[in-house]
């Protein structure tokens, strides 16, 4: 006779409810304060290999909605050569994408294949930033910014990528970009950019900071009239704004004023001495005093001179525990940061790694001599 023991009954239970369409496998009575899910939109997210409970847990309500499309979305994306685990990834991450009436999914899809080389490069993009693409509301907003970055003769993948990562700035009236290209322009114009090059000047701020377009024109002006009045040249000026992108446009004034002000008295230096340190490392125009205070300190402690830091002033771009760490790695090798360049320990972790392994060659001596004879076995 076959037992059936409680443990073994539930363990069957769980099995055959994972076996279960999700619908199956639901409550059977709604919560008071839940609508009962829509059977057909949870079958077909199922059929689609959709993971169900993960859109109970973040987007539950849309399993409720009464009108879905999601087969006509599986088919749009699909014809546009999505495979089925990527429909499921972007149904699973954006679920809302059912609710979109397949008529606007499909001008959509047309809008910005306008700006996407090909069709299966724009699934990738959809599957990375779903609800940019399936954001449909201010559609002619949309249009009329892409043609008008169309007709400064941006790439399509910049743009591309700006919608894609900022799709706010889309979504707003195309006279409000106007006005912050207009000021980015007349910027680069003033501080001695070659009209020649603005397009490729533009596109490289574009790429760095997607957001650049939602910052006001007014941002731009203030930072850059505050550094004109430290006494940065035009020349300084326009290296520092290549340097910064598009951040220079999120610095306040009294920001920068309290750090150039805790540099200078840090590491006691001259009006002269600061704008170079600012030049060669524009990061500490934001970073913001406690960090400044740390890293300063952490050098300190690990037994840097000033006189270091004003010679290498990007190495406050590194935390206090990646400058302990180089520090102590190149010690192993008997190299003394504290009374050597810090050249060695800035830049980025690939450039340290060249760095220390220049010093390993060096340091490592011949297990043999190459031009000896060998030796025999009786010897």
């Amino acid at each position: 006779m076959l037992r059936v023991t409680t443990a073994s009954l539930c363990t069957y239970c769980q099995r055959m409810r994972l076996l279960l369409p999700p619908s199956a496998s639901a409550s059977t009575g709604p919560s008071p304060n839940k609508r009962p899910e829509n059977k057909n939109t949870v079958d077909s997210l199922y059929e689609l290999s959709v993971d169900i409970r993960k859109v109970r847990k973040f987007k539950g309500w849309v399993l409720s909605e009464s009108s879905a499309y999601v087969s006509e979305t599986a088919d749009l994306l699909r014809d546009m050569g999505a495979e089925s685990p990527v429909i499921a990834r972007i149904l699973e991450t954006h679920p809302e994408a059912v609710l979109c009436l397949p008529e606007d999914v499909a001008a959509q899809r047309d809008l910005w294949v306008s700006v996407c080389p090909n069709k299966r490069e724009l699934v990738g993009i959809i599957e990375k930033f779903p609800a940019s693409f399936f954001a449909l509301t201010h559609h002619s907003n949309q249009r009329a910014n892409i043609l008008y970055l169309q007709s400064l003769r941006l790439s399509k993948r910049i743009i591309g990528k700006l919608m894609a990562s900022a799709p706010q700035s889309f979504s707003r009236p195309v006279e409000m970009n106007q006005q912050v290209i207009h000021t980015l322009r007349e910027t680069y114009l003033d501080l001695g950019g070659d009209e020649g090059n603005l397009r490729l000047w533009l596109q490289k701020l574009l790429s760095q900071n997607p957001y650049i377009l939602l910052r006001p024109a007014e941002a731009w002006r203030d930072s850059l009239g505050f550094l004109r009045e430290q006494g940065f040249t035009t020349e300084e000026l326009l290296k520092l704004v290549s340097s910064l992108r598009a951040s220079i446009a999120e610095l306040r004034p009294e920001s920068m004023q309290q750090a150039l002000q805790y540099v200078e008295s840090a590491l006691c230096c001259s009006k002269e001495e600061l704008k170079q340190i600012v030049i060669r490392c524009p990061a500490v125009l934001y970073y913001s005093l406690p960090t400044l205070a740390e890293r300063f300190q952490g050098l300190m402690d690990a037994g840097i001179t000033m006189e270091q830091v004003k010679e290498t002033p990007n190495v406050l771009e590194l935390t206090t525990q990646i400058v302990l760490y180089r520090i102590h790695k190149l010690a192993s090798y008997g190299y003394d940061v504290c009374s050597g360049s810090l050249d060695v320990i800035e830049g980025t972790k690939k450039d340290f790694e060249m760095t220390y392994g220049k010093l390993q060659l060096r340091q490592q001596r011949p297990l043999f001599n190459p031009v000896a004879p060998p030796r025999s076995a009786e010897e």
